[in-house]
């Protein structure tokens, strides 16, 4: 529209202040309603320049117009952002049944028809009524719209109310309660000009002149500087604000948006736009709007948006209920005419009809539905858009700025907080599945006190520590270049980097070699589909930085097709989807290819049958049935990405978030419970979450170290970490239990794949990892070997005879003292006797010392280490004359006073003040073989034995057993040191392994072949573990003990708290008896009082004894300490049962050929689920086609080998 003729140079006329005056003046009288002729056209004051709009508000498309009975005053032209949206402002007479007032501004309403304005007629403008302006003036903030500034003054036309009619495609969804808050946006208020208000969607109207061709001239300048409308803000207030503004105004005045009588909505009838109305509960049921046309143009501007503003974000949460805090349902309110039914949503692949074949296999068949995974189509009377589909939000370039939903979470890596909503100005999509009756099936969030709370530690007391080998095949394959991104199906694996290439996992051939060219690189790489199962693995689509998409053919190693289809976007994932295929750039667009008539399998040459955009910031994504689930740092959206760019596509209103978890890092689905999503966490946790109503089911800390990815193998998961260990879980008990752990590679695991086709096409179930040392290695996903040895060890008692042998344990910090310092006192001197009497005559005794020397004495150490050559003979023989004290000591102890029993010394070991002493009697020495010791040194460093452990091993009959004597690192802090120093102990290879496999499966457990602590059958750790107490004073401490409330200090022993708290603390796997005397560390040496030194220590329980075994053949009788004051530490003793076993062989073979059996039975129905699952889930084949593949396949196996089924 032209703007009228006038002196200003925007087109506004220039008026006196005077007739301004007159102007205002006459809107104080609100009960008047103009009886002559329409007055003419005044002046609209200039209008404010126009804040950039945020992304997530801008309108994909125009609004039809909505008619004036006056031509306004001159707009600027080419100011699309500036069109007047109406979104979320009511009627206050319609909505309360009664007559219109006069608007709040002093306009008159809105004429239904156009009609010519008066040519010569000026009527002043007045000067707004006091009493408006002061409830307004305190409580109303900003400009609610740029163009209200300049819109024209309408006549009057009678009191007919203003319908708004509903929005047509409002989504609805029923109240429910967010697991978590929303998140409030950090950012401070802008400083900028007032922004617009929330867009209309894209099927509501807009004015006439919005379509008019504009031209480029700048908007027009306040020239007085001033304020046009009261404000005390500077941001912009939402819709919902603006209806709590005009509920407090009184009810006969409207604003001037609530004058245009009602019409029937339809823009054939030139009638104003309708503004949709929220009614509140219950859901409203009524056919939905016509779909939208798929925009295909840019955004006006080249800038990039602001962000959303919290304050805003809030307020457009809270108009859905008037206190803010639930979320109803949202109904399109409807009048006038209904609009048509939106169709149902087509079917991801149209069907057709698959051509026959000779032979087996069948042809592909039609890929199923989207009801695949259980969820049924909704009807197309009932079925709800929702805002966020990419008809109104995907660009066709890349450069495009995202729009709503599709805004990115620029916070979104930054640490634990509030979880911030979406930044969308309209409703975000329903949180609902497509249902039959469109209700909401879960909510993205639950009560906070609903909140899963982490699980328990998973159980690592009987962890295989093997590498699970494949029985045929290359064990590992050398990519020879950098390479992060891989696939395999059955004998073919395929990496992608700075070259694209293919080896055989048979024999190790490398089959395929492709350079990607100079400045790119392969990022995505995947198997093509092809028409039928037989002919999968035959080529690769291989995505590349540039964006380009190619297909290669492994037999040929030639580039069949390529397509520049991301627009420069780096390719970052492929997808497979049934026979589709779906690619993702980083620029957050995804592409879905179906196949074609003739292949049956995707093409590169017709282009992507649909497209839609995605939040960007992708750290994970995966295909969950027939859902895209992307996680963005912490937090996780569904997508549902189908043939119909129109149809529903955001699945969830907010992302699913768990606060107490990291960054998603991984994810995967078990073929056994596919209804469970499972996410791998870069702090070591894993979150479990329903694929049926997207609830989160429990998070559990599997780790202390960062989980790089997880695959999912029949009824375990695999999880490889960021240390090169893979860790395999059955999720079957609770807690849950760590099968296996084993250093798989010497750099970080990048990348875990089961393969679902290996069982089909090799008869093996495979899982592949790759590393960060560009090492390919395959392992058994059924873990056999595991299965055996377990099997076995739990059939022993049909082939091995069972034995309790008693065991005696002694642990004591003897503080440098000597057997002679024990005569200083009558109670010292009587404690050897009376403790040995005591004991039952045990079967073994084990005496473990620490600091037999002065540790103290700085000097004396510093020689040891410093000069060990020079003054080697001197201190190493006063040390063995204290060692060979001791053991004489103990030795006439035990002639002396246990003379019915006759022991022989089976060992003796020391380690700088460490020494292990152990007896045994002379009838079970011939049964004891494989004899042997070690040493750990923990000392500054590992160079240095004052700190470490002395391992003592041997085999009773068939049993294997290790004691651990160990002297920890001290101080009150120096917990991690002490952990370290376990794992170091407990980990390291000290004792040479065992090379007959039935040994190894007889003797030894965890897979283990003994040459490892944990290998062992029986273990038993004692020593000053030097753990503390904390959190507590000394004072405090001492108190507790003089009233006997060890239960106090026990909550804050930090082995306790380790084992309860640190998953990858290596004692959770011994045992402990409940400790029921008083701290044994630290006295006053010949006294009881606890220490008075300057230092005043704080009590604790340093002398601890642990043990470890399988199957529960370790029962500890008693755990005490005795009073000898000779040391600042109090001796612990402790008697335990240990059971051994002697196996009869010919009865273990027959229990092996009866394991064999039941493991063969096993294997194959394992097998038919697996086949099963890969043929319908992954190939797309219905039930009754993939048993009779199956069936056919396994004949053709018995054709070829009918020996091996024979009778």
């Amino acid at each position: 529209m032209d703007p009228p003729a006038s002196n200003g140079p925007d087109g506004s006329s220039i008026k006196p202040v005077s007739s301004l005056r007159a102007k205002f003046e006459n809107m104080t009288k609100p009960g008047e309603t103009p009886t002559g002729p329409p007055p003419p056209p005044s002046a609209a004051p200039r209008a404010v320049s126009p804040a950039p709009k945020p992304e997530a508000i801008r309108d994909p498309a125009p609004q039809p117009p909505l008619p004036t009975t006056q031509k306004p005053p001159s707009v600027p032209k080419m100011r699309p952002k500036d069109k007047l949206h109406l979104t979320g402002l009511q009627s206050l007479g319609a909505s309360n049944g009664g007559p219109e007032s006069p608007s709040l501004h002093g306009l008159a309403p809105l004429s239904p028809r156009p009609v010519p304005p008066p040519s010569l007629l000026i009527e002043p403008p007045h000067s707004p009524p006091r009493r408006i302006g002061d409830a307004v003036g305190a409580d109303r903030v900003g400009f609610l719209n740029t163009d209200s500034l300049v819109k024209p003054q309408s006549p009057a036309t009678g009191s007919r109310n203003f319908k708004i009619p509903s929005r047509p495609h409002t989504p609805i969804f029923e109240p429910r309660t967010p697991v978590l808050e929303p998140r409030r946006s950090p950012r401070l208020p802008p400083s900028q000009p007032p922004s617009p208000p929330p867009p209309r969607r894209s099927t509501e109207l807009r004015r006439d002149r919005d379509f008019k061709e504009a031209k480029p001239t700048p908007p027009p300048v306040n020239r007085a500087e001033k304020p046009l409308i009261p404000s005390r803000a500077s941001y912009l207030p939402d819709a919902s604000q603006a209806l709590e503004i005009k509920a407090r105004l009184d009810n006969d005045k409207v604003s001037p948006f609530n004058s245009p009588p009602s019409s029937n909505g339809s823009p054939e009838n030139d009638s104003p736009p309708m503004l949709p109305t929220r009614p509140r509960p219950p859901i409203q049921s009524h056919s939905p709007p016509e779909p939208l046309a798929r925009s295909k143009t840019f955004h006006a501007g080249g800038f990039e948006p602001p962000p959303v503003h919290h304050s805003l974000a809030n307020r457009r949460r809270d108009r859905e209920e008037p206190n803010g805090t639930a979320r109803g349902p949202i109904t399109p309110q409807i009048s006038g005419d209904q609009p048509p039914a939106l169709p149902a949503r087509p079917q991801q692949e149209a069907p057709r009809t698959t051509k026959s074949t000779l032979g087996p296999p069948p042809p592909r068949p039609p890929r199923p539905g989207l009801n695949t995974s259980g969820h049924e189509v909704a009807p197309a009377a009932s079925q709800k858009r929702v805002s966020s589909t990419p008809t109104t939000t995907l660009p066709p370039p890349p450069t495009r700025t995202h729009g709503r939903s599709m805004t990115i979470d620029r916070l979104s890596t930054r640490g634990a907080g509030p979880y911030r909503g979406s930044q969308a100005t309209i409703p975000a999509p329903v949180e609902t599945r497509i249902t039959p009756d469109t209700q909401p099936a879960g909510s993205s969030k639950a009560d906070d006190s609903a909140a899963p709370a982490i699980a328990a530690f998973p159980d690592t007391s009987n962890t295989n520590r093997s590498k699970p080998y494949l029985g045929k095949g290359v064990y590992e394959i050398s990519t020879k270049y950098d390479s992060r991104i891989f696939d395999v199906c059955g004998e073919l694996v395929c990496t992608t980097g700075v070259f694209t290439r293919a080896w055989r996992l048979s024999d190790g051939e490398q089959v395929m070699s492709l350079a990607m060219g100079e400045g790119t690189k392969g990022s995505a790489v995947i198997f093509k589909p092809g028409s039928n199962v037989d002919e999968e693995a035959q080529r690769v689509w291989i995505g590349t930085s540039a964006g380009e998409l190619m297909e290669a053919d492994i037999a040929t190693q030639s580039i069949i097709s390529s397509r520049t289809a991301h627009n420069r976007c780096e390719v970052i994932k492929i997808y497979r989807h049934f026979n589709d295929l779906w690619t993702l750039d980083d620029g957050g667009t995804l592409h879905v290819w179906v196949p074609d008539e003739q292949s049956y399998t995707p093409s590169l040459v017709g282009g992507p049958s649909s497209s839609f955009r995605v939040t960007k910031g992708h750290s994970f994504s995966m295909v969950v049935g027939d859902e895209l689930w992307l996680a963005t740092g912490k937090e996780i959206r569904v997508y549902l990405p189908g043939l119909d760019s129109r149809a529903q596509f955001q699945v969830l209103l907010r992302p699913l978030v768990q606060d107490s978890a990291g960054d998603v890092t991984s994810g995967t689905i078990l073929p056994s419970d596919p209804d469970k999503v499972f996410f791998g966490h870069g702090d070591g946790k894993v979150s479990i979450y329903s694929s049926a109503d997207y609830s989160c089911l429990g998070v559990m800390s599997v780790s202390g170290y960062k989980i790089n990815s997880l695959a999912g193998a029949g009824r375990y998961l695999w999880a490889g970490y960021n240390t090169g260990r893979i860790s395999v879980f059955d999720m079957g008990q609770t807690p849950w239990v760590v099968k296996k752990d084993w250093q798989a590679h010497d750099n970080p695991v990048v990348k875990l794949i089961a393969d679902p086709s290996s069982m089909y096409k090799l008869d093996r179930f495979q899982v592949v990892s790759l590393g960060a040392d560009n090492m390919l290695r395959a392992w058994d996903g059924l873990l056999q070997e595991d299965w055996l040895s377990s099997e076995m060890r739990n059939m022993d008692t049909t082939y091995c005879t069972m034995e309790k042998l008693k065991v005696l344990v002694l642990t004591w910090n003897a503080g440098a003292s000597t057997p002679n310092s024990l005569r200083y006192s009558d109670s010292d001197a009587g404690f050897f006797q009376g403790f040995l009497q005591s004991s039952g005559t045990p079967d073994i005794l084990i005496f473990g010392f620490q600091e037999l020397v002065d540790l103290e004495d700085k000097t004396a150490t510093a020689k040891r280490f410093l000069k060990p050559k020079k003054k080697e003979g001197t201190d190493q023989e006063r040390m063995s004359h204290q060692y060979r004290d001791w053991r004489d000591f103990l030795a006439r102890c035990l002639d002396d006073y246990m003379p019915g029993s006759l022991y022989q010394l089976l060992h003796t070991a020391p380690l700088v003040g460490l020494f292990t002493c152990i007896f045994v009697k002379a009838d079970l020495r011939p049964r004891i073989s494989s004899l042997s010791s070690a040493e750990v040194k923990r000392g500054m460093g590992g160079l240095h034995g004052n700190k470490g452990a002395i391992v003592v091993r041997f085999k009773v009959d068939d049993s294997s057993l290790c004691f651990i004597n160990c002297h920890l690192a001290a101080g009150q802090s120096g917990a991690n040191h002490r952990h370290n120093d376990v794992a170091a102990i407990l980990e390291a290879t000290v004792f040479p392994a065992e090379r007959d496999a039935t040994a190894r499966t007889d003797s030894y457990v965890g897979g283990g072949d003994g040459s490892m602590v944990l290998d062992h059958e029986l273990c038993l750790l004692n020593g000053d573990l030097n753990y503390r107490i904390d959190t507590m004073s000394r004072d405090t401490v001492v108190m507790a003990v003089k009233m006997g409330n060890l239960n106090k200090l026990l909550e804050r022993d930090q082995l306790l708290v380790a084992r309860r708290r640190n998953p990858g603390f290596r004692l959770r796997a011994f045992d402990e008896m409940p400790i029921t005397f008083a701290p044994t560390y630290k006295y006053d040496v010949g006294t009881d009082t606890y220490d008075s030194s300057e230092k005043k220590r704080s009590p604790a329980w340093c002398d601890r004894l642990l043990f470890r075994s399988s199957r529960g053949r370790i029962e500890q009788l008693d755990y005490k300490r005795h009073e000898v004051r000779v040391s600042d530490h109090r001796p612990v003793s402790g008697r335990f049962r240990f059971t051994v076993k002697r196996i009869d062989p010919k009865q273990r073979a027959a229990a092996w050929v009866q394991c064999l059996q039941r493991w063969e039975d096993l294997r194959e129905k394992e097998a038919i689920e697996e086949k099963l699952y890969y043929l319908t889930r992954v190939i797309g084949y219905d039930m009754t086609t993939s048993q009779k593949l199956i069936k056919d396949r396994s004949n053709r196996r018995l054709q070829r080998s009918p020996s091996r089924h024979g009778e």
